[in-house]
């Protein structure tokens, strides 16, 4: 079949959708519960995530650190910031003495305590990035075992194990840094199945055009839980019990058992197993996207297809490049936020929070004009390729973050907060496609551009810690304009190559709603007929 006639077999679903969904209600209904309690998992996995960004500044003796180790920490030895010149010739001196005078200005080192850990920055960077050393070996498995077995059990039951593993860090961190760093490694592990589960658990239950918009709301519970960590951490930092810090692993792993269990009792991997769902949507659903052949093994994958597609490679190439600015502002904008605008540590947490509350924003408003677009009547890639474009725009809004002072950190705030929102435009766009180009496979594809999309994840902080060694506003300018290109080559590849149709070699898994009631009258008719004679024989 030529892309011609799979663009207007897609436009022709798509006008029966449209009809087909003005008779079926969308509030209170089964898949947008899985929704909600979905961007809730997501909330707590990223809880559970971000919120040693937040501790590490209450657990590190900051005092004995540069005294032992100087401004650089990398290697142990000291490093004098005049030593080191600005990437962009300016002068680092001057920019010293204007950050001491703002740090005066805000009296946040009278206010942020030293802690228990006498860590060097190099250390701190590799406590940081374990979760991603984790993170990057679970997931095409977690793929190929959401696939096989269903996103419900494989999503719950990892999540568990995280959240056992938060519980532990605390101890973890007082009998050594490298336990620590196993005990994230876990968590990683762990976490790594969770956005591919949920991949295949919308690959069953997302009509197509409710598929943006579902997709990016569940995603986006991710940025809540940054809004929530963030702050909370730094509260319990100061207020908490078990030094404070050690207060923050406790809170945010109880919280996850809770959620586990609430998932494991209420969640169905699919429409037909749900308990609760009305006729009319479950047969929304059905005719909407169809029925996925189940159990599908990893022989039953097409790893060499996978390889040959050009918009695969698209979401992989787009998916890492835009996942390198997410990760760098995830794990080290509490640290910028000491550094360069020198705000204290209560500040740190609620300021880092504000660009999440706009990334939520950005990820939804994408989500309902992407779905608003695609029932008007554009073509899916044409969708996905405009809104991933603007959003690298967050690259030019990078770069001028590079030049605002501490002197006008209010401002710096903004920038970085809008910034940051253009990177949601990642979640309507490229992580939707997965489901777009090949719903068998979304979970296991996820995977396989998640897989790379981690790599800045562990790069990322290590990197930075090794530009900014004297936490100076040039040395930082280099990360920002590293990150702008990234993004942007990222955007250049993807709107060259990505699609937005179905796969040629995707629909042979695939089984219409239409089909498969077909199959199932046949398998009911063979099981009437061993019955009847069964019962004849007696």
């Amino acid at each position: 079949m030529t892309t011609e006639e799979n663009e207007n077999e897609a436009a022709a679903l798509d006008d029966a959708q449209v009809k087909k969904e003005k008779t079926v209600p969308w509030v209170c209904t089964a898949r947008v519960g899985l929704a909600l309690i979905g961007a809730l998992g997501m909330m707590t996995l990223y809880s559970q995530r971000i919120n040693l960004s937040v501790a590490l500044v209450c657990m590190v003796n900051h005092t004995a650190t540069e005294v032992l180790y100087g401004g650089g920490g990398g290697g142990g030895g000291n490093t004098s910031a005049t030593d080191d010149s600005s990437p962009f010739g300016l002068n680092d001196t001057a920019q010293q003495q204007q950050q001491t005078s703002c740090a005066a200005n805000s009296g946040s080192d009278k206010s942020t305590k030293d802690g228990e850990f006498v860590w060097s920055k190099q250390t701190q960077g590799f406590v940081l990035g374990a979760f991603f050393y984790g993170y990057i070996f679970t997931q095409i498995p977690g793929g190929l075992l959401a696939q096989k077995f269903g996103g419900k059990r494989v999503l719950g039951s990892c999540l568990f194990m995280a959240s056992i593993a938060t519980l532990l860090c605390a101890v973890g961190a007082r009998v050594s840094p490298n336990l620590l760093i196993f005990f994230r490694v876990v968590i990683g592990l762990c976490q790594g199945v969770v956005f591919v589960s949920m991949h295949d658990l919308w690959s069953r239950w997302a009509p197509p055009l409710e598929r943006s918009k579902l997709i990016a709301f569940t995603q986006a519970g991710a940025q809540i839980g940054n809004v929530v960590a963030l702050p909370i951490s730094a509260l319990l930092c100061d207020y908490g019990f078990d030094n404070g810090w050690g207060s923050i692993f406790y809170v945010f792993g109880i919280v996850g058992v809770v959620w586990c269990t609430a998932w494991m009792l209420i969640v169905s991997d699919s429409p037909s197993q749900h308990p609760r769902i009305t006729t009319a949507e479950r047969e929304y659903i059905a005719t909407s996207i169809g029925t996925k052949q189940t159990h599908l093994s990893f022989k039953d994958t097409p790893w060499l297809k996978f390889a040959r597609s050009l918009p695969v490679w698209a979401i992989v190439v787009a998916h890492t490049c835009s996942n390198w600015v997410i990760y760098l502002l995830l794990t080290s904008m509490p640290a910028y936020m000491k550094e360069v605008l020198k705000f204290d540590i209560k500040a740190n947490g609620l300021f880092s929070a504000i660009p999440y509350v706009i990334f939520w924003l950005f990820i939804n408003i994408g989500g309902v004009t992407a779905d608003a677009l695609r029932k008007r009547g554009w073509r899916t890639k044409d969708v996905r390729k405009i809104i991933f474009g603007i959003g690298s725009f967050s690259g030019i809004l990078l770069i001028a973050l590079g030049y605002i002072s501490c002197d006008n950190s209010y401002l710096a705030v903004a920038v970085l907060s809008i910034a940051t929102g253009f990177c949601g435009l990642q979640f309507p766009s490229v992580l939707v496609n997965h489901v777009d180009i090949a719903p068998p496979f979304a979970a296991v594809l996820l995977g396989i551009s998640n897989t790379a999309a981690t790599v800045p994840g562990f790069v990322a902080p290590y990197l930075v810690k090794k530009l900014t060694p004297n936490s100076l506003q040039s040395e930082w300018q280099l990360v920002f304009y590293i990150s702008a290109a990234i993004y942007v080559v990222g955007a250049v590849f993807y709107g060259i190559f990505a699609d937005g149709e179905v796969q040629d070699w995707a629909k042979r898994y695939m089984v219409s709603a239409k089909d498969q009631e077909t199959q199932n009258d046949e398998v009911k008719a063979v099981k009437d007929d061993v019955e009847s004679n069964v019962n004849h024989d007696d």
